[in-house]
């Protein structure tokens, strides 16, 4: 791996870091290649439970990198280019762990995508979230119309988008958009937040995650069913049964994922 992604784990909490400060984190495809690995590894790690998603500098992300944009040739090339840094917002929606954006100065374009993306935004007093895309000529990507949809209304969507609206912290809280401002260090306000989470059950958090996810997509009877099966799985792991147990001991459980 290179040095475009910092990753650190500090016991079930792990810390991953854009780190192309001098271009305001801006996605080139070096640092969404290895975004994508280290998603990947930690994914794969089972000691992690939450992932912190920062960015170092003084931006959490200005979106894409408009310079290698300018590069690409035709219409196939753009399109393979646009399909490869969507699959990081993909990744971050997909992954079976909680994620928590942890948003400082701008997220702009494609990188309030990826804060979108995450499960949870944890954001300064003073982050913006910039929506910079008709400014431009183009529309929101890496799945941002439908992320941003889901939060508010259809016509506030269409007019934050067509005006290339610039949100401030506090805007986006009003709107549901963000979980928690921090007056202090954004990454580690979004390191306390996350610590409910990871003392959590890994497991039914998984689904948790899924089902809020996809149930948008199911008819009534379907998610009925969806939730019937997956706590019927559910009631037969062993981190339920701690659970009980601890519920009749008077003790917090100490989930273990299984």
């Amino acid at each position: 791996m290179g040095n475009l992604v910092k990753t650190e784990v500090q016991e079930s909490i792990a810390k991953l870091r854009m780190n192309r400060p001098d271009k305001l984190n801006a996605l080139s495809r070096e640092m969404v290649e290895e975004m994508l690995a280290a998603l990947k590894q930690l994914e794969s790690d089972p000691s992690v439970k939450v992932i912190i998603l920062s960015g170092e500098g003084k931006a959490f992300s200005a979106g894409g990198d408009i310079a290698a944009m300018k590069s690409l040739g035709g219409a196939h090339e753009v399109a393979e280019w646009i399909d490869f840094v969507s699959s990081l917002s993909k990744a971050i929606m997909d992954s079976d762990k909680y994620i928590v954006a942890a948003v400082h100065g701008y997220a702009a374009g494609a990188g309030f995508s990826l804060a979108l993306a995450a499960d949870f935004i944890v954001a300064e007093e003073e982050a913006k979230f910039a929506l910079s895309f008709s400014n431009i000529g183009l529309i929101p990507d890496l799945g941002l119309i439908k992320a941003l949809r889901k939060r508010i209304s259809p016509p506030l969507a269409k007019e934050w988008i067509s005006s290339a609206k610039v949100i401030s912290a506090q805007q986006a809280e009003r709107h549901g958009l963000i979980n928690q401002i921090s007056s202090g260090n954004v990454e580690e306000a979004a390191t306390a937040f996350a610590e409910f989470l990871a003392r959590g059950p890994g497991i039914s958090n998984k689904y948790v995650k899924y089902l809020v996810n996809h149930l948008d997509e199911l008819p009534q009877e379907a998610a009925f069913m969806q939730e019937n099966l997956i706590q019927t799985m559910l009631l037969q792991t062993e981190d339920h049964k701690e659970g009980v147990t601890a519920f009749f001991e008077k003790r917090k459980p100490e989930f273990q994922g299984r």
